[in-house]
């Protein structure tokens, strides 16, 4: 039976942001946490070593593999923070909100940034609020 890699752990949030030594992405990382924490309703938690997660749902596909996941979260990265959105989450009026967004790129279920500055915050608030409401309607319960 497969097993996740990356689960919730007792590892502190605080100390994992203390460890970013760039001010800036450690500054934009604390905002980061206080905005998913408000929109999810959810404590920040460490998934793995490198993931601050909020909530959690629980997924199963028709392959019959079955596991659990942080609601949305988010990864100082090497080069960019990544923000952890729900797999799948291309709609018309997502791929509008990237478009007024400022620089990103974006993968199947990450968007990647450099810098919070570098962005528009209340259309990453609706990407995010999109996302976690997305994710409980198609992991309800």
């Amino acid at each position: 039976m497969y097993e996740a890699k990356t689960k919730p752990t007792t590892v502190s949030v605080d100390s994992y942001l203390a460890a970013i030594t760039d001010d800036t992405r450690r500054e934009d990382c604390r905002a980061l946490t206080a905005l998913m924490q408000r929109l999810s309703g959810h404590e920040p938690t460490m998934w793995g070593t490198s993931i601050v997660g909020f909530g959690t749902y629980h997924y199963k596909y028709a392959s019959g593999h079955e596991g659990s996941s942080c609601l949305v979260g988010y990864s100082s990265r090497k080069g960019d923070i990544s923000v952890y959105l729900l797999a799948g989450y291309e709609t018309d009026e997502t791929r509008a909100l990237l478009a007024q967004l400022g620089r990103h790129k974006i993968g199947k279920a990450c968007l990647y940034i450099r810098r919070l500055s570098d962005v528009q915050l209340p259309v990453l608030e609706q990407l995010i609020a999109g996302s976690i409401a997305a994710t409980k309607a198609r992991y309800p319960g």
